[in-house]
């Protein structure tokens, strides 16, 4: 599908998340990591985004190397593929995902034909209805962006410049 870029910024750190913290432990120690133990973290924390999908069919594996994360395998549908880019995509640390991932044939000959979407990066001071005023004419089709990009959003109210989100075509 091609190469994309994203905010290298933008989205949660690993720290906390991935690496944990015992109770007790002093969060204020300076640790070194490896980048490899960087690129490993980040491959897994894609790998779990992309699972809390829940896409059926999904066949996908991760490669990170530095701040390219590589996805291969195959996707049930191009919605799916986008969002699964977007998932990659928005991790911080990451500023490109190259997407070798391939529409599934027989999934995608029984589903219904969907145009491709565009990805918009988030600038300070935008809102859903903003961004939907500025591609579909009309602000209160926001809940198309904001279902179009769950459960990466879950408020509609809680984006963050330099994310990227899936604009579906109508």
């Amino acid at each position: 599908m091609g190469l994309f870029d994203f905010v290298a910024e933008a989205g949660e750190k690993l720290a906390g998340k991935v690496l944990g913290s015992a109770a007790g432990e002093d969060i204020n120690k300076t640790v070194e990591v490896s980048p490899q133990r960087v690129n490993e973290l980040r491959q897994q924390n894609i790998a779990h985004s992309v699972a809390q999908l829940d896409v059926a069919g999904e066949k996908v594996a991760v490669k990170v190397d530095g701040d390219t994360a590589v996805l291969t395998g195959t996707a049930p549908s191009q919605e799916a593929l986008e969002k699964i880019v977007l998932c990659a995509g928005n991790q911080y640390g990451i500023a490109r995902v190259d997407c070798r991932l391939q529409v599934d044939a027989a999934a995608a000959a029984s589903a219904a034909p969907a145009g491709e979407s565009t990805f918009y990066t988030v600038k300070a001071g935008d809102t859903l209805g903003k961004i939907a005023q500025q591609h579909y004419g009309a602000a209160n089709k926001y809940t198309v962006i904001f279902e179009a990009n769950k459960p990466m959003l879950k408020d509609p109210d809680k984006i963050y410049p330099g994310q990227s989100l899936r604009i579906p075509a109508l």
